[in-house]
């Protein structure tokens, strides 16, 4: 007897990813040689030995659980079942995670996959840093990569398209997960991490991970470091100077406390672009504190990801996952500019070259799509709306394939 298991509805080992969030499974039986009866009891667990663990249930709603048996038809028609990550047991590596199936105790079949999250980068294994920091090193690739698009989304002249308005957060949302789905073409295991800010991050800021710093500014990296070369606008190095201890202390911004409780609606909440995220970007000298070069900094990529987290975690603790909530985003009393109103496509995604969009042309194409879910519904040109309801909390089919280690489901 053998079944086969399918993540996220497919057979392919790229569908093989999971959040703390609800994935569509099937199990279906590929060879029925010993069954006796028209359906066969089969047993779902997460296999001895997983640094990941998953757990699993029969609806998306739940309650999830350790195990889970089905019914199984010899016929080779398909159960469907639902997989997810079990909070605080994510992977640390690729298809860490065994699905298996048994039968009256025998093992019938198995599958890999992985429990996708992005971390604390103080917190990462040696390995979940060095494998993060090849990825970012491959894609800049010496100034000659696709960096070079991701560098160029976010200068000057898109700043009216991603700051001082409403649509700040939901413009950052789509830039980091467009790099981190070119990250996972390269290493499929990658996820952006984030530096928690307002706390010290001892273990970020070395010359083994995203460097340390010599009384000019220049960034320095241990022998062989993936950023090495790191090289934008055709100079190579990072030019970045802390007003503060890194080892030590955090920057000068608010604490996660106070920035969750800026209040219960987006027009509140929406103060944190100041701080803490305009304070952490100016707790240094260099390119990180301009919104025009931050990006020449890969430290940006770490930063944008906690204010995302803290996004998430602000949504979260006020049920704020759909859009069209009026405390979930804020409209201005004369409206919102083009770029920052619910239903408008963002650029340079959109394409978009016409006043008052920039009219240059916009680098990278349109939005990369997910080799794991079924996303075609945003499209190439993601929406301002099409951000919120990242882990599919208000429909299924919202769910973008992130998720924060500390933000549970």
């Amino acid at each position: 007897m053998q079944v086969e298991i399918q993540i996220n509805n497919s057979p392919l080992a790229s569908a093989r990813f999971v959040t703390w969030s609800p994935a569509p499974c099937r199990v279906r039986m590929t060879d029925a040689s010993g069954a006796t009866a028209p359906t066969t009891m089969i047993d779902l667990t997460c296999a001895a030995g997983s640094t990941g663990k998953v757990r699993f249930s029969n609806a998306s709603s739940g309650p999830f659980a350790n195990g889970l048996t089905l019914p199984v038809p010899t016929s080779g028609a398909s159960v469907a079942f639902f997989v997810a990550g079990k909070f605080g047991s994510p992977s640390t590596a690729l298809d860490d995670v065994t699905v298996e199936a048994k039968s009256a105790g025998t093992s019938v079949g198995s599958v890999n996959l992985t429990v996708r999250i992005r971390k604390d980068a103080n917190t990462l294994t040696p390995a979940e840093r060095d494998r993060f920091l090849g990825a970012m090193g491959t894609i800049n690739n010496r100034g000659a990569g696709r960096f070079v698009d991701f560098r160029d989304m976010h200068d000057g002249r898109a700043d009216r398209e991603m700051h001082a308005g409403p649509g700040f957060l939901a413009w950052h949302r789509a830039y980091l997960l467009d790099l981190e789905r070119a990250l996972q073409v390269i290493d499929a295991s990658v996820t952006i991490p984030y530096w928690r800010f307002d706390k010290p991050a001892p273990n970020v800021f070395t010359a083994d991970f995203m460097g340390d710093t010599d009384p000019l500014g220049t960034v320095r990296f241990s022998a062989g470091h993936a950023f090495e070369f790191w090289t934008t606008d055709g100079m190579m190095g990072i030019d970045r100077n802390p007003r503060f201890n890194t080892a030590v202390q955090g920057a000068g911004v608010i604490s996660e406390a106070a920035t969750l409780a800026l209040g219960a609606t987006f027009a509140t909440f929406r103060q944190m672009e100041l701080d803490p995220h305009g304070s952490a970007h100016v707790s240094f000298n260099g390119f990180i504190d301009n919104p025009a070069t931050a990006p020449k900094d890969p430290l940006f990529f770490l930063l944008h990801a906690n204010v995302d987290r803290l996004w998430a975690k602000w949504q979260r603790k006020n049920s704020l996952f759909e859009s069209t909530k009026a405390a979930a985003f804020y409209v201005a009393p004369g409206g919102n500019r083009i770029g920052h109103n619910l239903g408008d496509t963002m650029w340079p995604w959109n394409g978009v070259t016409t006043p008052p969009r920039p009219t240059t042309p916009p680098p990278g194409g349109g939005m990369a799509v997910s080799p794991f879910l079924n996303d075609p519904w945003i499209g190439p040109a993601p929406a301002v709306e099409n951000m919120f309801d990242y882990r599919g909390t208000v429909a299924a089919r919202n769910q973008l394939g992130f998720d924060y280690d500390d933000v549970q489901a």
